[in-house]
């Protein structure tokens, strides 16, 4: 029998959250913790997750103590729980096998010193655009987000072009759920609108946003379709809005031309529309 860490206060499961959902796997529950960690970036302790998710302290205490056991979290003095070593070995793992993120990352770099501004390299997490690489720009004015950031797919030019290639109802839907106001109040957030502007960048290889996440920034991005024309990850330049209201179709040329070459490197085949 697994013996309680003093560090963790006993508390009684009727001070979590009232109501009972239907019945959650020991696997969803796992990735609800790891979840949890992942997006609050902080070391939290049992109680604290089992607040923050919704589950018994009983069945979070026990799958933490099982996840230290495994290095799938580590476990800090004052009893608090942190991602561990095992997840660091399955991430190199993973990203080993990104063939097209090695290819995206040469690529960034060219783009990079090509206009000297940030590129960035994104994909989607779910209902979010996610940060996968970032190379800073060489001026004054820099502007990136951490690897690992994420924002709402209806706040970034990368976000919809992530999904410009599903089927007309499931962008729809997608937006419906997952469109959120932005802290510029400028980023659209009417389904219908989205859907629409998402096929239609996609279509044209470029999708261009101005100030609708940060006041100021504006994003030019291009996505990196697979064999079978779904969009696996965007390119894109960060730069000041100014920038790109003076001369769009520098920025424009010269991701597009990045996103075919990397298409190009991988052996995928090229089936969009490139933008007049």
């Amino acid at each position: 029998m697994k013996k309680q860490n003093p560090a963790v206060p006993a508390a009684n499961e009727a001070e979590l959250p009232p109501g009972r959902g239907p019945r959650v796997s020991a696997m969803d529950r796992a990735l609800q913790v790891l979840d949890h960690l992942y997006e609050t970036g902080a070391p939290a302790g049992p109680y604290a997750i089992a607040r923050a998710i919704g589950a018994p302290l009983s069945t979070v205490y026990a799958l933490v103590e099982d996840l230290v056991e495994k290095a799938m979290l580590s476990r800090r003095e004052d009893g608090s729980v942190w991602l561990g070593s095992r997840l660091h070995l399955y991430g190199l793992a993973y990203s080993r096998s990104l063939d097209f993120l090695e290819q995206a990352k040469r690529e960034m770099d060219v783009l990079c010193r090509e206009t000297g501004e940030t590129v960035q390299v994104c994909g989607r997490d779910g209902d979010f655009m996610v940060v996968l690489a970032t190379a800073a720009g060489l001026g004054h004015f820099r502007i990136s987000s951490n690897v690992g950031t994420r924002v709402p797919l209806n706040w970034a030019a990368s976000g919809r072009l992530l999904v410009g290639h599903l089927p007309d109802a499931e962008r729809v839907e997608l937006f419906r759920r997952a469109g959120k106001a932005s802290p510029t109040g400028l980023a659209q957030t009417d389904p219908l609108v989205l859907a629409q502007a998402s096929a239609k960048a996609f279509a044209e290889r470029l999708s261009v946003q101005i100030g609708e996440s940060d006041f100021s920034v504006a994003c030019v991005a291009s996505p990196i379709r697979d064999v079978h024309g779904a969009c696996i990850a965007t390119i894109s330049i960060v730069l000041p809005e100014h920038k790109v209201s003076s001369d769009t179709r520098r920025y424009a040329d010269a991701v597009i031309a990045s996103a075919d070459r990397i298409e190009a490197s991988l052996g995928f085949k090229s089936g969009g529309v490139r933008a007049a």
